[in-house]
């Protein structure tokens, strides 16, 4: 890995606004390009007495932890190794549960009773945050990523109606709902019919510098219904107290407040989707609800060219492993204490728990028994420091830093950093004097048109975060416009023409939501934008008020 010299002046310079014994020791890593000793460091906060001494060890620490890496082999090397410790801890769990799914109810078994009543405590607190399944199969979606069928240049929801379906011999029975969609119609015509595949494809997206994260490519007729099924679930979770739409700024409410009255524990898990058995989705889960996720769950991992069956339940890529994981996480923190009451005194958004302090042991050894591992780096039950959903508190003060996560070479990408360092003071004064100094120096590598683009933080990237006194304005029919630095028409070789599919699948496309972007110019440049395409750059302005 390596970074322009721009890029490297800048964080050189914010280190030395840092001014720390650690600032320093990255700086002369920095200067010999030493970028996975950086990457090893560790910033405790259990360490630091005070807010501020963390905050600036923290900034250092973090800056270029999550900057990828220039040797992709190693780093796949490290995750397939984390993902069969998974597998393998998967397998001991769904031995140790097998023993209860065979024998709990007979008389005379192994299995303790306060074990039994516990396991009864969590299905009904399941039970009633979820409700059983419903007959019928939910209104599958599409995702944004690649599919079996789908490579990930080839992604718009036009490519996958237009791709042969693609389902494990498990989703059979889904055949009969998709022939009713003009998705099927659209394959019909074009004489694409359904693939079956074994499993799904494993592949890995960067995390850090010294390991990548395990993901996989659903089946595109899978990951579809998986979707509805992941709808399905996070509304039923909503009307019970557990919000995924907006969850995670609660939790980081409630981590400021405990970092200062220590009421609650923060408690996170290391591989928590890839540690789910299916055992444990058997055990707990009411019995609709098992059996619907499991026909559409990939029962095989292909890497590379060697299949592999699956201990685990499903990976990171399945379109309802979130949702579900928050469900088995709830109803096993809920079960573990006496009285709890979801968005109260008990919050789970994914594998981001939170719990009264008092009960966390007994959260924390019910979640081990049932296959799962602390994380010890991220976990807080005492101490004045609490991190939850992204947001990092020492004593009721905000201490996140700023993760560098690619090598900035375009104006819109030093546009992100610039509002990242400024991120970092918020709105302390003397965060301010020590950090404005590094936010000054990015702007100087700025043209001078995106420098001029300033707003609030709520524009997000498309205006430098900056006071209301230097924002450029203009008012049309008492709408204020702001000047802004967006994307506009991609390149050519990245825009997706319309008229290249057929009827059907335009047809089907446009029924689904999905509409062609009408030029300018003329009808004939119609296109669709792909995901991560290349696109260029202008100054536009943006309505604000």
């Amino acid at each position: 890995m390596s970074l322009s010299p721009q890029v490297k002046d800048v964080i050189a310079h914010l280190l030395k606004c840092a001014d720390t014994p650690r600032s320093l020791a990255v700086a002369i890593m920095l200067k010999h390009d030493d970028y996975r000793q950086i990457a090893s460091l560790r910033c405790d906060p259990r360490d630091y007495r005070t807010p501020e001494d963390y905050h600036r060890d923290c900034v250092a620490t973090s800056v270029l932890k999550k900057l990828e890496g220039s040797d992709k082999a190693a780093l796949e090397t490290a995750t397939i190794e984390k993902w069969w410790e998974s597998e393998r801890q998967c397998f001991q769990t769904n031995r140790r549960l097998n023993e209860i799914i065979d024998f709990g109810t007979l008389s005379g078994s192994p299995v303790d009773d306060w074990l039994l009543s516990f396991i009864g405590k969590a299905r009904k607190i399941l039970v009633d945050l979820i409700g059983h399944c419903p007959y019928e199969a939910p209104i599958g979606r599409f995702g944004p990523g690649a599919t079996v069928s789908d490579i990930s240049s080839m992604t718009t929801v036009v490519d996958k109606m237009s791709s042969a379906p693609s389902l494990t011999p498990g989703a059979l029975g889904y055949l009969v709902p998709w022939t009713g969609t003009l998705w099927a119609s659209a394959s019909a015509e074009q004489g694409r019919a359904p693939v079956f595949v074994r499993g799904n494809h494993f592949f890995t997206v960067e995390k850090t510098a010294l390991i990548s994260r395990s993901c996989a490519k659903e089946p595109s007729l899978n990951g579809f219904y998986q979707l509805g099924y992941g709808k399905l679930l996070k509304e039923r979770l909503g009307r019970a107290g557990l919000d995924l739409w907006e969850g995670h700024n609660v939790h980081k409410q409630v981590a400021c407040k405990s970092s200062q009255d220590g009421c609650y524990a923060t408690i996170d898990l290391s591989s928590a989707s890839d540690c789910i058995s299916t055992s444990l989705v058997e055990l707990l889960l009411p019995p609709s609800w098992a059996r619907a996720l499991s026909d559409l769950r990939s029962p095989f991992t292909r890497i590379g060219k060697r299949w592999i069956r699956l201990e685990k339940f499903s990976s990171m890529g399945n379109g309802y492993t979130f949702e579900l994981e928050t469900a088995i996480f709830a109803c096993l923190t809920a079960a573990a204490q006496p009285d709890h009451k979801f968005g109260c005194d008990t919050f789970v958004f994914g594998d981001d728990i939170i719990v009264r302090t008092e009960h966390s042991a007994s959260v924390i050894s019910a979640l081990k028994f049932f296959g799962f591992s602390l994380n010890p780096e991220k976990s807080f039950v005492e101490g004045p420091f609490r991190e939850s959903c992204g947001g990092d508190y020492f004593q009721g003060v905000p201490v996140r830093g700023y993760y560098l996560e690619k090598d900035v070479t375009e104006p819109h990408q030093l546009l992100s950093l610039a509002n990242g360092i400024r991120r970092l003071w918020g709105a302390d004064p003397e965060r301010k004097r020590r950090y404005l100094p590094a936010w000054l120096h990015c702007l100087d590598f700025l043209p001078t048109s995106v420098r001029r683009c300033r707003g609030p933080e709520q524009l997000g990237d498309i205006v430098l975060h900056d006071d209301i006194d230097h924002w450029e304005c203009r008012t049309e029919n008492s709408i204020r416009y702001l000047r802004s630095w967006q994307p506009c028409r991609p390149d050519g070789r990245w825009r997706v023409w319309w008229e290249r599919f057929a009827p059907s699948a335009q047809f089907a496309t446009a029924v689904y939501g999905v509409f062609r972007y009408d030029a300018e110019r003329s009808d004939q440049d119609s296109w669709l934008m792909p995901r991560n395409a290349l696109v260029s750059y202008s100054v536009r302005w943006v309505p604000f008020s």
